[in-house]
């Protein structure tokens, strides 16, 4: 569907891009202020241990600040809605006892950065070391380090979800096909464009803390600085200025976000910090570490009756305020079942206290691994009992009379055509076949996949309480108002940090208003000028704000056409809004909203004592909290060289369903943004770390990024089946493309390697990974010594030879 115009459906340039292409986008470390100090933090270079002591040198003193000089600047600890998890004070420098490489002990203040690490490195700091733990499984074992000696144990919760009735049951526990599968992905970092960041000044005028730093939650921040610091909310002002991309990494409050408002006012200066690349190596490698033990039972033609499944987290040390250390626990145990008919379930999810750094939120918040596992399952089940993965799937998939589906674990998916999705990206891989060109001296197989998924979108309070998630989310809220210039000012408390909402929210503006897009200004990210909100996450922005923006429109809109009604003395009833101007039935009589504007601002008498307002405030819930589902199908192909274990993504088709598009080229291209990090995920992305926890990828010449060159044109198509639950049927589009990308990536390499009877069953599949499952195969076909040429794989010493190769393991 082409859309012409600014509204609904229009590709809008993003209005926010002529100063980030113009050079006057202003980033936490773009702000200048008289005075300013900048931090360096002294990381612990251990995973465990207690500090025995910490020498200053003389000069130094005073530049130097750690926890005894904290005071009353109180450690962050969420309030988890699960009683039984455990959780302790993340502490903003290190108390006696580090529990993972990189958390801060110490800050050290200069005018410049290189000045403050000059001093971090002065610092002599004694440790006492203790034995660590970074491996989730052995911190289940009874004689395990403890990373918190009062718990006992290292696990923090076990969730566990049952559903079915006996009758499922049964056919569960008796299903003629049952395959189980332990599948894996790695730990790795958000890696945003522009890392952390913050800058504090206290106003001892005005008495108020001003914090500048890139989050996602700005509202949240002050929130909890006025608990850490104990100052009234109303003496804290957080600005989030532009923000150089999240992904679930700035929805977290920062230890650092304390610290630098606390030297602020100790201080009485501005100061900043700001993460270098290597910190966010090694402190924030936080996201997606995951096992999944994962049991498909189903009949001879694989429809699945029942899923079971065991789930372990590796959540880190610490809980993160809001969304504690059972984020991804609950997220997983919750989404195994998919997109599928399955009447049977039975999962526990562990999260589990290991010395890595506290895990948070990124882009999918554990469906990527759920999807990752469940779709890999489900390709191994296809392969058992002899048919097409696509058609095992198609099978298992809710029809559109279904609409809306509930599903085993209790999602209700609201609207679309799943299998048009699979059928349709099926198709579209197939016709975009060109022959695979062996470019090197291996050879070269080809692979391809599609997967399913589901990304929720928009949920709301019931939803929260019901799943017993950690943030309260509530009615979201947006204001309007028109000036008397004719120019529209939205504010909303949810941050912008990349998806284009200066352009979006004030296409949805125009649609029902029809003032031009250049006349509206959207004001975000400012707790002194924005309504009170939890901020941008889960795929929540546009269903939210967009439909507090429309209800406030529509209110206006309203108010408006009362406003006109007396200008113009005619009822209301007989007017309509279009264009940006009121006109009667007939057109004879015409009023630009400027007109009706200047007339409220500047000659009240025309009206009534209690005339409408032209500055409106509407709190949001869509006609279901319990979301809005986002779907699709992903596929892939890929080269899989056999030589050197090197895979070549050769191109990729998504066809998804978001709804109705606000912005088509905003939904594009988050969804391709999405798919480049699953692609990262799926090959090259990793966090290792050694026994005694240290991290063996903290620097980008051993954490590897997709680059331009590893990721193909991708092909996109949309489905439209607006949702009935949201305002014009929206559905968000900002986690979907990050979902199933890794699943279908890994599974096409799979479906290359199958003629081999070699399977990958962990993220990434580097090189390293390939080579040992084939040989793993070739031991298991008992063939090492020699090899059919029709398979077309190098002998097994050359593969050995390559595995010995330290350049393999990546």
């Amino acid at each position: 569907m082409v859309h012409q115009g600014s509204g609904i459906g229009s590709r809008v340039l993003r209005t926010e891009d002529d100063r980030h292409l113009g050079g006057q986008a202003r980033f936490v470390g773009d702000i200048q202020l008289p005075g300013l100090l900048e931090v360096a933090l002294y990381r612990s270079p251990v995973a465990h241990a207690t500090i025995r002591s910490l020498d200053i040198p003389a000069p130094h003193r005073d530049a130097v600040f750690t926890a005894d000089s904290l005071g009353t600047a109180l450690p962050m600890l969420p309030a988890n809605p699960l009683p039984e998890a455990r959780s302790a004070p993340y502490p903003v420098l290190a108390i006696d006892r580090v529990r993972f490489v990189g958390e801060p002990i110490a800050a050290c203040i200069a005018p410049t950065r290189a000045q403050a690490e000059d001093i971090a490195q002065s610092l002599q700091v004694a440790f006492d070391p203790l034995a660590a733990v970074t491996d989730a499984r052995s911190a289940l074992a009874p004689q395990a380090p403890l990373v918190h000696a009062d718990w006992g144990s290292n696990l923090i919760a076990e969730l566990k979800l049952e559903a079915g009735d006996d009758a499922a049951r049964e056919a569960m526990n008796s299903a003629p096909v049952v395959i189980e599968r332990e599948y894996a992905m790695s730990r790795q970092t958000a890696h945003p464009m522009e890392g952390k960041g913050c800058l504090a000044q206290w106003d001892s005028g005005t008495r108020q803390l001003i914090l500048y730093t890139s989050t996602q939650i700005p509202h949240l921040v002050r929130d909890q600085l006025a608990i850490s610091l104990a100052l009234n909310r109303s003496q804290i002002r957080v600005i989030a200025p532009d923000v150089g991309g999240g992904f679930g990494f700035k929805s977290i409050v920062q230890p650092e976000e304390v610290l630098v408002s606390w030297l602020a006012i100790h201080l009485q200066r501005p100061v900043r910090w700001c993460e270098d690349r290597r910190e966010h190596l090694v402190a924030g490698a936080n996201t997606r570490e995951h096992r999944y033990r994962i049991a498909a039972c189903a009949d001879r033609r694989g429809r699945l009756l029942g899923i079971r499944a065991e789930v372990l987290i590796d959540a880190g040390a610490y809980a993160v305020v809001p969304f504690t250390n059972t984020l991804d626990a609950g997220m997983a145990v919750g989404n195994l079942s998919g997109p599928y008919r399955v009447a049977a379930y039975s999962a526990v999810s562990r999260a589990v206290a290991t010395h890595k750094p506290p895990a948070a939120p990124y882009r999918g918040v554990a469906r990527p691994g759920a999807c990752f596992a469940l779709e890999l399952l489900i390709d191994e089940l296809a392969r058992e009992v002899g048919r097409e993965p696509w058609a095992v799937r198609l099978d298992n998939l809710p029809q559109p009379d279904d609409m809306p589906f509930k599903t085993v674990t209790g999602k209700t998916l609201d609207s679309g055509d799943y299998p048009q999705a699979l059928r349709r990206a099926q198709q579209l891989i197939e016709a975009r076949r060109r022959p695979c060109t062996n470019d090197s001296n291996g050879v070269l197989r080809e692979g391809t996949a599609v997967v399913c998924y589901t990304e929720l979108t928009g949920h709301g309070t019931a939803a929260a309480r019901r799943w017993r998630l950690p943030v309260p989310v509530a009615a979201e809220p947006a204001c309007v108002q028109l000036e008397p210039d004719g120019s529209l000012e939205i504010r909303i408390g949810m941050q912008s940090h990349g998806q284009g909402m200066e352009t979006t929210m004030a296409q949805v503006a125009h649609e029902i208003l029809g003032v031009p897009i250049e006349r509206i200004r959207v004001m975000h990210g400012d707790t002194a000028l924005t309504p009170h909100s939890t901020g941008t996450y889960a795929s929540r922005a546009m269903v939210m704000a967009g439909g507090a923006v429309a209800g406030a429109c529509q209110q206006l809109r309203t108010n408006l056409l009362a406003l006109a009604g007396t200008l113009l003395h005619c009822e209301a009833s007989t007017l309509k809004l279009a264009g940006g101007v009121v006109s009667n039935e007939a057109g004879s009589s015409i009023l630009p909203l400027m007109e009706i504007a200047r007339a409220w601002q500047e000659r009240p008498d025309l009206f009534e004592r209690d005339r409408p307002a032209l500055a409106v405030t509407h709190y949001h819930s869509p006609a279901s909290e319990f979301g809005a589902f986002s779907y699709g199908a992903h596929a892939a192909r890929v080269a899989v060289d056999t030589d050197t274990g090197h895979v070549t993504v050769i191109d990729y088709v998504v066809v998804e369903d978001c709804g109705t598009r606000v912005n088509p080229m905003i939904v594009e291209g988050q969804v391709i943004g999405g798919v480049v990090q699953g692609i990262g995920s799926a090959l090259f992305e990793e966090s290792p770390y050694s026994a005694d926890g240290q991290p063996l990828a903290s620097t980008l010449l051993d954490y590897l990024l997709p680059a331009a060159g590893d990721v193909p044109a991708i092909h996109i198509e949309h489905l439209e089946h607006p949702s009935p639950f949201t305002e014009f049927g929206i559905k968000g589009a900002g986690e979907g493309g990050a979902i199933p990308s890794a699943a279908v990536v890994v599974a096409a390499i799979n479906d290359a390697l199958h003629p081999l009877g070699a399977v990958v069953r962990q993220s990434p599949a580097t090189p390293r990974r390939i080579l040992s499952a084939l040989l793993e195969a070739s031991a298991l076909r008992g063939d090492a010594g020699r090899r059919d040429a029709s398979s077309a794989a190098p002998a097994e010493a050359a593969t050995a030879a390559a595995l010995a190769d330290t350049g393999a393991a990546r």
